[in-house]
């Protein structure tokens, strides 16, 4: 079995960017993980180099992940009117 080739497609600003990142990728079926400076991930640093965090998908994920960054980016994508993730009101 091949090992997966995975793509540099994204570079978030510290880890809580490139958590919220890789969960949007998850959240549309798309294998996504994160990689950061170490020293950035414990100060919690979120600019210059050791702040920037490398969000990844597997090679055959790239160009369906780069179009949801695109739409993203360009607030293009809305939340389905039942959503569920938010408490009814009152």
């Amino acid at each position: 079995m091949a090992e997966k080739e995975w793509i540099h497609i994204y570079t978030a600003y510290g880890h809580l960017d490139a958590a919220m990142m890789v969960d949007f990728l998850s959240a549309n079926g798309i294998e996504a993980t994160s990689m950061q400076e170490s020293l950035g991930t414990v100060y919690g640093l979120t600019v210059g180099p050791l702040g920037e965090a490398k969000i990844f998908v597997p090679e055959k994920d790239k160009d369906a992940a780069l179009d949801l960054i695109k739409q993203m980016e360009q607030g293009k994508l809305e939340l389905p009117e039942n959503n569920s993730s938010f408490p009814a009101d009152e």
